[in-house]
């Protein structure tokens, strides 16, 4: 390698880097907005799949997927495919434009923030590891109704639970790989409902869960060629299901208004811990079975279907004084994507990785006797940087959510998603001419 090509790759990695740190920056910002569902006042909110935004362009698939210049958390197998001298950094940040609607009333929210960061380094030719931030659960709502003529009732809600993993992939003999991730489980959910009498003194009651745990996935890929340039993958995970660890209360506060002031503002007068419990053995999540298979033409067309199932009919979910219990179905979810590559070494457009996918959910919150199901269309484009492996990854998203059978609210999510996928030979001592 001459030295203008190292100085070349040099700049871009810099130049790579500072917008990484660009797009940590704008995070918080973004957090500001954090409306995201109605329905994820329900249970512990709206779940996650461990998915990058590369992933997430093919409708939310991965189970089968592996590749040495892809993390993928969906499946720790995968880990072991990684070049023994890449070393690997993903983030990814998101954005989302809500439409609601219900009894012919509309109404639009805005939300966004980091969604997860992650990195995957070689141990060796057969062993890899990685480690990351990735969301679990995701609450954010805020809706009023009224009580009559003589009362009104504010809800709102926020938080989510999110997972620090570290994991490993090892593979023992050709084509089949094994791995796990161990990740601590930690986050807050907080819930408010405040309701306001005709005359009287308005009653806020706000539950706090406070999850502190740890979790754990496990994985294995197989992968053969049938005939040269064709390649078929199978993936499949498990997580078993677990009782909680944490605590959750419900804080009553009776507020006031200030009148002497004019800018009417509210006091709070007193607040008492009404009901408070350990989460053990009352709130429990289910086992969690992923499975997918994929198949591969030459380094030009990937193409994977997905399973997932989840039996959240079981799973345990504690009343709380104040707040209704939350009723659970069974969870499960479909999905296909494809990615094209024209060329790996044509022109730059030939180069670009074009997605697309499509899935369908049906979740395990029910409102009465009504499942939530949502389904979505995805596309998206691999941007490579010039003189690097690096790809920039912008993807869009179309995602509806309802209730069945009575509809109820209906949602529809318009989502952009951005990432940088740094890869880079760091491990690789450059040739000096």
């Amino acid at each position: 390698m001459t030295n203008e090509t190292s100085n070349i790759s040099r700049r871009v990695t810099l130049r790579v880097i500072a917008a990484m740190f660009a797009l940590i920056c704008l995070a918080p910002c973004l957090n500001a907005q954090d409306i995201v569902s109605p329905y994820s006042r329900l249970g512990y909110g709206l779940l996650n799949n461990n998915a990058t935004a590369t992933q997430r362009q093919m409708g939310g698939v991965g189970y089968a997927m592996n590749s040495s210049r892809q993390i993928n958390a969906m499946n720790p197998a995968s880990y072991a495919s990684i070049d023994s001298m890449t070393f690997l950094f993903d983030m990814g940040i998101n954005y989302a434009a809500i439409n609601l609607r219900e009894s012919g009333e509309s109404v639009n929210r805005q939300g966004g923030g980091l969604d997860y960061i992650t990195i995957q380094v070689p141990i060796c030719s057969f062993i890899g590891a990685s480690a990351g931030l990735v969301p679990y659960s995701t609450v954010g709502y805020a809706f009023g109704t009224e009580l009559g003529d003589n009362a009104s009732s504010i809800r709102q809600g926020n938080g989510g639970l999110n997972q620090a993993y570290l994991g490993v992939g090892i593979s023992p003999f050709k084509g089949f790989s094994v791995g796990a991730n161990v990740s601590y489980l930690f986050g807050t959910i907080t819930h408010d409902v405040m309701t306001t009498p005709t005359g009287s003194t308005t009653a806020l009651f706000e539950q706090v869960m406070q999850v502190r745990d740890y979790n754990l996935l496990i994985g294995a890929q197989y992968h053969f060629r049938p005939v040269d340039d064709h390649m078929i993958s199978l993936g499949l995970t498990y997580t078993p299901s677990k009782s909680l660890l944490g605590h959750t209360w419900v804080t009553k506060y009776d507020m006031v208004n200030d009148v002497t002031n004019n800018n009417n503002n509210t006091i709070i007068k007193a607040d008492t811990v009404v009901a408070r419990t350990n989460m053990r053995n009352n709130f429990t999540t289910p086992e969690s079975w992923g499975a997918g298979i994929g198949y591969r033409w030459s380094n030009k067309l990937y193409i994977e279907a997905d399973f997932t199932y989840q039996p959240w009919a079981k799973a345990k979910f504690l009343e709380m004084k104040n707040f209704a219990s939350s009723k659970f179905a069974d969870r499960w979810q479909a999905g296909i994507g494809v990615q094209y590559t024209p060329k790996q070494r044509g022109s730059y457009m030939e180069r670009v990785n074009y997605r697309i996918g499509a899935f369908y959910n049906r979740d395990y919150i029910m409102v009465g006797d009504n499942n939530v199901r949502d389904l979505g269309v995805s596309c998206g484009f691999g941007f490579p940087a010039p003189m690097s492996k690096t790809i920039i990854n912008l993807g869009f998203e179309y995602r509806h959510r309802q209730a069945h059978p009575n509809p109820l609210l209906k949602e529809n999510h318009f989502n952009v998603t951005l990432s940088v996928n740094f890869n880079e030979m760091w491990f690789f001592k450059r040739r000096i001419n």
